[in-house]
């Protein structure tokens, strides 16, 4: 017989290499493992393109002409001639001043002329005589200047009745006012009856011509001196596109039917704003602009021949807030690039630096990668047509 520890150590053994036999077994194989796939993106090929960019400003409509009516003699007010807020013509009578002092004066101009006319001949005939007596002997040189001296006051009083007829005259027309302009005309300030003064500090009536119509628009010296240094850069170019007209959009958001011409560019700061007045003239045949309001103007700044436009959902920022995209390289990896970006123009950016044509721009899957990972690229898609033709006006938020 055995010693009973050894019959009860055999059992022991056998079931400990059972139990470590049956672990290794079930423990699974990391050589057998298989690794996730790459995340998959959706790219865009970055392309450069012709682009007419304009910048939106604030605006406001002022008349193009107006003319504040005013009297130019002293006197009652006979009659109001016109329909306030009518239209009226240039030389339309507007209203009569009670015309008799006037008249009267006239007559009496006339009258006082007509006895200088009178009188002339016969003291030009008397400073004739004269002259010849005196060289005769047969007159005194005092009488000989007594008679001339009298033919030029004469004359000089013919002279003077001439001009007071004239002025008599140009005052009896001004009790006939007119209007100087053809235009709109506003309410009237003076009834029939009224007593009015020659210049009055108060219009009687103001007449705006409304066709064409000016938009003041300010423009910040900031803006111009960007577009200078993009001009000078080479960034933009002022050929080939009529850079004068100016689109409109009306307060409520509709367009207006005309284009506007940008007649010039103020040559002065505003302190108070730190802007410069851009004046455009704006067709307005139907008159359904009036002055004050309020508009958009959408002022051409030049050509981008080599623009690169982005979807926005490209781009994010890092911490600092800087704009960063991903691009996927030719490894099939992810780059981070860093962007200087221009405007929004839509639902793009427009960059300026930090991608170049040819670039494979990641738009979708941004969440699932990371830089220097390996991606697996979907089925790249245009950004957009190439250079050669121009796209769309590109129009700036700012």
């Amino acid at each position: 017989m055995q010693p009973f520890h050894l019959t009860l150590r055999t059992p022991l053994i056998v079931l400990l290499a059972g139990l470590l036999l049956t672990g290794c077994q079930n423990k699974p194989s990391s050589q057998g493992a298989a690794s996730p796939p790459p995340p998959q993106v959706t790219v865009v090929t970055v392309n450069a393109k012709t682009v007419l960019l304009r910048t939106p400003l604030p605006g406001r409509t002022s008349a193009f002409r107006v003319a504040e009516i005013r009297p130019q003699v002293n006197g009652l007010i006979e009659k109001r001639m016109f329909t306030e807020g009518a239209d009226v013509k240039a030389g339309d009578l507007l209203y009569k001043i009670d015309a008799a002092p006037f008249e009267a004066a006239l007559r009496n101009a006339e009258a006082a002329l007509g006895r200088s006319a009178a009188n002339l001949p016969a003291v030009r005939a008397r400073a004739g005589r004269y002259q010849e007596l005196l060289a005769e002997k047969a007159v005194s040189q005092q009488d000989y200047d007594d008679a001339s001296a009298a033919l030029k006051q004469a004359e000089a009083d013919m002279a003077y009745w001439t001009a007071m007829v004239q002025t008599a005259r140009i005052n009896l027309a001004y009790t006939r006012i007119t209007a100087p302009i053809s235009g709109r005309i506003g309410p009237s300030n003076v009834t029939e009856g009224a007593i009015v003064t020659a210049y009055q500090p108060v219009a009687l009536a103001t007449i705006q011509q409304l066709d064409p119509i000016y938009v003041d628009v300010p423009q910040s010296t900031t803006t111009l001196l960007r577009l200078e240094r993009s001009v000078a850069a080479g960034r933009l170019q002022s050929g080939g596109e009529n850079l004068n007209t100016v689109g409109l959009t009306l307060e409520d958001g509709t367009p207006y039917a005309h284009e506007g011409d940008l007649q010039f560019r103020g040559v002065s700061v505003d302190a108070s704003t730190g802007s410069v007045m851009l004046r455009i003239i704006v067709p307005n045949p139907d008159n359904f602009l009036l002055p004050g309001m309020f508009v958009r103007a959408e002022i051409k700044e030049g050509v981008r021949p080599d623009a690169i436009l982005v979807p926005q959902q490209a781009v994010a920022r890092d911490p600092k807030g800087r704009p960063v995209a991903s691009i996927v390289d030719g490894e099939n990896k992810v780059q981070q690039r860093m962007l200087t970006l221009d405007r929004a123009i839509g639902d793009q950016w427009l960059v300026n630096a930090g991608l170049g044509v040819g670039d494979r721009l990641i738009v979708e899957g941004l969440q699932k990668i990371r830089p220097g990972m390996t991606v697996a690229v979907a089925a790249p898609q245009p950004a957009g047509p190439g250079t050669g033709k121009i796209g769309p006006a590109a129009t700036s938020s700012n």
